[in-house]
């Protein structure tokens, strides 16, 4: 029961802000015809909807976190990105994709352990639009631990804090995934 009110409520909800959009950006005549139409409202939404699509087909962008030093989750990240990138490169539309590091994960791209580094570097190397984020705050405190520098592959760029990088690409719109 409490299912179908949810379901009826969120119909209801879509429904007034659609209307409600239609009265506030339509002519007036568009606002009488969708009262007159109900067929009209569908046109309307349907006209919002393709609007708004065609709004997002600037690149596409997607940042991708990594936190466990675990060889699936590693290859699985990567191949999430390939799959992203032979899809939109089918459909002719960029993308943009940062695979971001901290804590455990920060082993995908250290140069000494990455168990995935020869993929980073061939999947780089076909892919500029690709970019491998290393925390350096996790680089510094494994610095500490194990009393030596810790070698990044040649593709990672160091950002200060991967969780803040996280949290900033989401801020300007970039979707999110964590494998």
């Amino acid at each position: 029961m409490s299912r179908s009110f949810a379901s009826l409520v969120g119909v209801a909800s879509v429904a007034l802000l659609l209307v409600s959009g239609i009265e506030t950006h339509g002519s007036a005549q568009s606002t009488v015809s969708t009262r007159n139409h109900p067929g009209a409202l569908a046109r309307n939404a349907n006209a919002k909807m393709t609007n708004a699509t065609s709004r997002t087909q600037g690149p596409h962008r997607l940042a991708i976190h990594v936190d466990v030093n675990d060889p699936a989750v590693m290859n699985l990240a990567l191949n999430n990105v390939s799959n992203i990138v032979q899809h939109y490169g089918e459909l002719g539309q960029k993308v943009e994709i940062e695979l971001v590091t901290y804590g455990p994960g920060l082993h995908m791209l250290r140069d000494d352990t990455s168990p995935v580094k020869a993929r980073i570097k061939a999947m780089s190397e076909a892919t500029p639009e690709l970019t491998f984020s290393a925390c350096g705050n996790t680089r510094e405190n494994m610095t500490k631990t194990e009393g030596r520098d810790i070698p990044l592959i040649s593709q990672a760029k160091i950002t200060k804090s991967g969780v803040v990088r996280l949290m900033e690409l989401q801020e300007q719109g970039w979707s999110y995934l964590r494998p």
